[in-house]
């Protein structure tokens, strides 16, 4: 991995976060560290904080189709995902990383923090749930595709695995369970961005 997709993703994890007063006192060094990522950095700017804050909350907040947390595109709100988000803490514990915030670590940001410090292993992994968001918020409309488009650009093409994954989820969606969850914290989103941080 160069050290320019490291600075992608790094750039990518903000723009990917709730908009507040630190990502638009970032937005200069966003655009000169990640040029991909110029047409979400003029849209936040002609836009502002308010509107855009609005925005990312309609867009995120309240559409599962648009879900910025990994496993829950292949896992659903079942059990399994429960298990999925146990390995993937573990993940970041083997590479001396924890978290400090309050959200989960799949939680697109956070995976993305960590690929920019070890490699993008854990995107690739979840490559056909990452494409599935490329083409909803595409289809959406909003700025924020251009943010995916710049960091599914850095991976792989889609294997025949990842196709077939994406048209099963697309067909039917995610697995659907309602039980089973509430140790894994899955309500309460988005408090803070989770910050990695060497143990």
């Amino acid at each position: 991995m160069t050290d320019r997709t490291s600075l992608l993703y790094q750039a990518a994890a903000l723009c990917l976060t709730y908009p507040d007063a630190e990502l638009y006192e970032r937005l200069p060094l966003v655009r000169a560290a990640a040029p991909e990522l110029g047409a979400f950095v003029d849209h936040a700017e002609a836009t502002g904080e308010r509107e855009l804050a609005a925005h990312y909350v309609r867009v995120f907040d309240f559409k599962n189709r648009h879900s910025l947390y990994l496993t829950w595109w292949r896992d659903g709100d079942t059990r399994r995902r429960g298990m999925s988000l146990v390995r993937m803490k573990q993940i970041y514990r083997e590479h001396g990383l924890e978290f400090t915030g309050e959200e989960l670590p799949d939680f697109l940001p956070a995976v993305l923090e960590f690929s920019a410090q070890v490699g993008p292993f854990l995107l690739e992994e979840h490559r056909s749930g990452l494409e599935l968001l490329r083409l909803a918020l595409t289809d959406h409309g909003t700025p924020y595709a251009s943010v995916l488009d710049a960091v599914c650009a850095t991976l792989p093409g889609p294997t025949p695995k990842d196709r077939a994954q994406a048209l099963a989820l697309a067909r039917s969606g995610p697995p659907l369970e309602e039980v089973g969850l509430e140790p894994f914290g899955l309500a309460g989103f988005r408090e803070e961005l989770p910050l990695l941080v060497k143990e």
